[in-house]
């Protein structure tokens, strides 16, 4: 099948593997070079740098939307669109063009978690379960019919970048067994139920602020979920403490302030929230090295203080 791919980061190359791999004809259509670290060095993205390596075409837009992306993709002229992680909307236009439509790769359990961040905010909002939901794109928001499921338990400690991996994987599968079904004419497509979806927003560095006010799992999902990017943190003496990892611990409570901080370089770190303790188990000061949090405590008393 000639297939047009659209995708960007880490979380497409699966799925754009599996697409090579399994022999069908490929162009990439991916999102700009962008400045990246210190130096800004320009750089490409995963599946571009990926498409290159394997001699795939490759066209950049910044929206494909605007009439040179539509007439790149019309000159093209593919039996199906693939969308993993693009980065874009597509325009009604976009959509008319394969013959078989565009499916897309999106990494939640859909009408659920709808949205640019839906494997962050599964693990933020304590979810148990997530998984892949391949879906025929339309103009809306991640609305379109599902095509198929693929289910899979949320680790009590797996962080989001952690669950990208994971999603990545299982997403190439099930876009392969979706691609098997729509050859083979068996495509079903089911609506989704609007009274189930939900939306989740794009994550900013504010949602990485932890609240000690709320309970330890509260706190430790916020840590998880905002792993790697954009990190959680707290204020410490008016400096922003980094907190990378942590884990939830029975320890007995007193009456002690939410963010108040006890332990000692033996011990180890923990904070105190509305219904216990967590343990930090790595952190990061301003200016300062990842570290594990009883390296961090050597020569430091930290006991006493409050985090907020």
């Amino acid at each position: 099948m000639k297939i047009a791919f659209l995708g960007t980061p880490e979380f497409a190359l699966p799925s754009l593997d599996m697409l090579r791999t399994s022999g069908h004809e490929l162009a990439v259509f991916t999102q700009p070079d962008r400045p990246v670290g210190r130096h800004a060095t320009l750089t490409p993205p995963p599946t571009k740098a990926y498409a290159l390596q394997y001699g795939i075409p490759v066209f950049q837009f910044e929206k494909i939307r605007l009439p040179e992306g539509v007439a790149a993709l019309k000159e093209y002229a593919p039996d199906l669109m693939v969308t993993a992680a693009f980065g874009q909307l597509l325009s009604a236009e976009n959509l008319a063009i394969p013959k078989y439509g565009c499916v897309n790769v999106h990494g939640s359990l859909l009408p659920k978690y709808r949205g640019a961040a839906p494997i962050q905010w599964a693990i933020i909002d304590g979810e148990t379960e997530t998984g892949i939901t391949t879906m025929m794109t339309d103009i809306g928001m991640d609305t379109g019919d599902i095509l198929l499921t693929d289910r899979l338990i949320i680790e009590e400690n797996e962080t989001a970048g952690d669950l990208f991996a994971r999603l990545a994987v299982l997403g190439a599968e099930t876009l392969r067994r979706t691609i098997q079904v729509i050859e083979s004419g068996t495509l079903v497509r089911t609506p989704q139920n609007e009274s189930e979806a939900t939306k989740c927003p794009m994550l900013k560095k504010e949602h990485g602020k932890l609240d000690f006010s709320q309970s330890a799992l509260s706190v430790h999902n916020r840590v998880r979920g905002t792993n790697p990017w954009p990190g959680a943190y707290a204020m410490l003496d008016d400096c922003v403490l980094k907190i990378h990892k942590t884990q939830r611990v029975d320890r007995q409570t007193g009456n002690e302030p939410f963010g108040f901080l006890s332990g000692n370089a033996k011990t180890g770190l923990f904070v105190r929230c509305a219904d216990g303790w967590l343990e930090v188990l790595e952190l990061q000061a301003t200016g300062g090295k990842r570290l594990n949090a009883k390296d961090y405590l050597l020569g430091k008393n930290l006991e006493g203080k409050v985090l907020v």
